[in-house]
């Protein structure tokens, strides 16, 4: 039973997935600390006086009401580099490396091929000896 365990948590995904959430949740310091400090400012010179920022009210008499489009901006701001960030030093050099090193997968046959082969094997077999045959 452990060593079940033990070889479930040395698989390549398991490892990878623990490797990339810990860089991921490290790398997203980096892209919060720059829309907070580069892209919020750029967003508030479009917004109304104070530092409220980038929005409008739904009724002119009540802070409350303010609607907030700047943060909104911001999230899809850290969404996109996050994603290109990812796919451009994780996923694509991986993809790279899976062609160059890595198997291609089999095609998938069809059951009259898979059938097929059958036959072709068990033909190879009988006419290679006869008897105990061993698959």
């Amino acid at each position: 039973m452990l060593k079940g365990f033990k070889d479930f948590l040395l698989r390549g995904n398991v490892v990878d997935l623990a490797v990339a959430v810990v860089i991921g949740t490290a790398f997203v310091e980096i892209v919060t600390a720059f829309t907070n400090g580069i892209i919020n400012p750029i967003l508030a010179v479009f917004g109304e006086r104070d530092d409220i920022g980038l929005g409008f009210r739904l009724v002119a008499d009540k802070p409350a009401t303010f609607v907030q489009v700047g943060p909104v901006i911001t999230a899809a701001i850290n969404f996109v580099i996050i994603a290109a960030v990812l796919y451009f030093v994780l996923v694509l050099p991986a993809l790279h490396a899976k062609k160059r090193f890595g198997t291609t997968p089999d095609t998938k046959l069809s059951d009259s091929e898979v059938l097929i082969q059958i036959r072709d094997l068990l033909a190879d077999t009988q006419s290679s000896g006869g008897g105990r045959h061993e698959f």
